[in-house]
């Protein structure tokens, strides 16, 4: 299930990332590439622990914290601290499928990676190229997204982003520990979530949605995992 969700941050949220970003200190993003990963990854990332990062996760995790739309996709029950890329000069990403558990830095609490996302802060006429390239069910799917969007998909998907042949592709990317850990159960989720929304806009009667939220509750509480 690969989901888009617009507009997580605004106008001036993205301004303020752009102006902190532009004064980073970017280290090349080997330094946290495995074994395989140092065959396949080229670009630059900021240091897990560097201020800025620290700084602009708390923004994104604090907007996630109150959108519908990322919770009900993900049904959150850990996140990794939002991380931060720079693809340019023709850098790119080779095929490959994230890591299966994260530890979180400076704890030794450990993180499942049922979900990994992608939050893009340049806007798609600012590069050439950078295309996430996802493979599911129904073959490859590219994603370029416009800034403050935010892509979210399955961690067992392989995946790639393709070279940045202009201009500087920046973006912000991590992974949730879902309560519900299997894929195609959190997609009846969340199109049953979906469903209740539309007929909930369609009615005024609240016991025309007793039965079908009672469905959807129960289904989590039979596959949650918290």
């Amino acid at each position: 299930m690969l989901i888009t969700i617009p507009d997580v941050l605004d106008a001036n949220q993205l301004a303020l990332c752009r102006r902190l970003l532009q004064e980073a200190q970017w280290e090349d993003g080997l330094r946290t590439a495995g074994y395989i990963a140092q065959r396949a990854k080229q670009n630059r990332q900021l240091a897990l622990d560097d201020p800025i990062a620290t700084r602009l996760g708390d923004l994104i995790l604090g907007e996630l914290g109150r959108n519908q739309s990322f919770i009900a996709a993900a049904l959150p029950a850990k996140i990794l601290a939002p991380r931060f890329n720079r693809y340019e000069n023709s850098g790119h990403y080779g095929n490959h499928i994230d890591n299966a558990v994260f530890v979180a830095p400076g704890t030794a609490q450990r993180v499942r990676s049922d979900v990994s996302c992608t939050l893009f802060l340049s806007d798609p006429g600012d590069y050439e190229g950078g295309e996430l390239t996802i493979e599911d069910t129904y073959g490859m799917r590219q994603i370029k997204l416009p800034a403050g969007h935010m892509v979210v998909y399955p961690g067992t998907s392989l995946h790639h982003v393709t070279p940045v042949t202009r201009g500087a592709r920046v973006a912000s990317f991590f992974w949730v520990q879902s309560m519900v850990r299997h894929a195609h159960q959190r997609a009846i989720l969340w199109e049953l979530d979906q469903s209740i929304q539309e007929i909930a806009m369609q009615t005024d009667d609240p016991s025309r949605l007793a039965r079908l939220s009672g469905v959807y509750h129960n289904l989590i509480r039979e596959w949650a995992d918290t």
